[in-house]
């Protein structure tokens, strides 16, 4: 009987030629959908490939886009998700596809060149279950590109391998990720149940039934993120419930660096208290000195962000250096408070609201 401990047993032997499905899940993306397919059918593969498409119900004339791609090829697939849900719509797709290799793909995003024959060979050299590689993320605007820029920091999103990691080997997670079908089976794709943080879930079960979960940073996606500070704002409150929700169930299988952004909320909150009640006069003397250690994480952290908005990392001109002063705080605290609800009271049925009513612009 084969181990079970992570990393010792090897994924199933796939012939190149087998075939490769993609998988999909859309909601609300007209002004990024077209290119997100045709850098998709651009891959080439020595097999046949497919696309399948779990539409939501868009309400930005999406689907329509969907429809007509599908049209105009064959290899496009089209399946209805009305849950919306991004596991949902993963699992239709998977259960949809034909081939013995799932590439999952995101609609906000642009697969480079070459980036699925290197993921197959890097799945047979290593033996792996799951490989993905470096997020690379990309803006049309101001604020976009300081959303990006925070995204590709090692302050931005803690210092995870794919935001920037150069060293190849097992990993805790993959962005998308390059999969064999069989494992996934196997395993029970993803959980339906979990909304957001489902790809580090299900990468969890796999190395928990003793496969590899690989990461080649030479493999690259672009990724486009949120278009406004509202947005954004959404988004990471709804991820950071859901990592909340994660550590309900998971416990220490979750990485320290996802207790940061609470840790400084909490520090945050506590200096605000302890400023009111030393203005006011309740706190005084040595008390009123000892209550003002809780200032020190909340100046390293506005000395941190300053030091990175002033540097080459919050772009070249005061605009930029500005959005990024901006973007950097609110995707830490906003994940921040997310988390700690998460934690207290579970993510039940938080959803991420930023996609909808999304008017995007096309394409230039």
């Amino acid at each position: 009987m084969q181990s079970t401990e992570p990393g010792r047993r090897d994924a199933p032997v796939v012939p190149d030629d087998a075939g490769v499905t993609f998988v999909m899940p859309v909601l609300n993306e007209r002004g990024y959908l077209q290119r997100a397919v045709e850098t998709v059918l651009a891959q080439e593969v020595d097999g046949p490939a497919e696309l399948i498409l779990a539409l939501g119900p868009s309400t930005d004339g999406t689907t329509a886009l969907a429809q007509r791609l599908a049209g105009s090829d064959p290899r496009i697939v089209l399946v209805d998700n009305p849950a919306a849900d991004i596991p949902v719509g993963l699992n239709l797709a998977i259960r949809a596809g034909r081939y013995p290799t799932v590439v999952r793909v995101d609609a906000h995003s642009e697969l480079q060149p070459g980036y699925t024959r290197r993921a197959l060979a890097t799945l047979a050299r290593v033996r792996a279950a799951n490989v993905g590689g470096v997020m690379r993320a990309e803006g049309r605007t101001p604020f976009q590109r300081s959303v990006a820029r925070a995204y590709n920091s090692p302050i931005g999103l803690g210092g995870g391998a794919y935001h920037g990691g150069r060293e190849e080997g097992a990993a805790e997670s993959a962005y998308l990720g390059v999969m064999r079908r069989s494992v996934l089976e196997e395993v029970g794709l993803f959980d339906e149940t979990i909304r957001r943080g489902e790809d580090w879930e299900l990468n969890l079960r796999i190395r928990r039934a003793g496969y590899r979960v690989w990461f080649d940073p030479a493999l690259s996606v672009t990724y486009w993120p949120r278009e406004s500070w509202t947005r954004l704002a959404r988004q990471f409150r709804a991820t950071g419930r859901w990592r909340g929700e994660l550590v309900r169930r998971f416990g220490r299988g979750n990485s320290l660096r996802f207790f940061a952004p609470p840790a400084l909320l909490v520090a945050l909150v506590l200096s605000i208290v302890v400023a009111v009640l030393q203005v006011a006069g309740v706190l005084v003397g040595w008390w009123s000195v000892a209550a003002s250690v809780v200032y020190l994480p909340v100046i390293a952290y506005v000395v941190l962000v300053l030091a990175w908005t002033i540097g080459p990392g919050g772009g070249r001109g005061w605009r930029d250096k500005l959005w990024t002063a901006a973007v950097l705080p609110t995707m830490h605290l906003s994940w921040g408070a997310g988390f700690i609800a998460g934690v207290a009271r579970g993510a039940h049925d938080t959803v991420d609201t930023s996609r909808l009513g999304d008017r995007n612009t096309p394409l230039p």
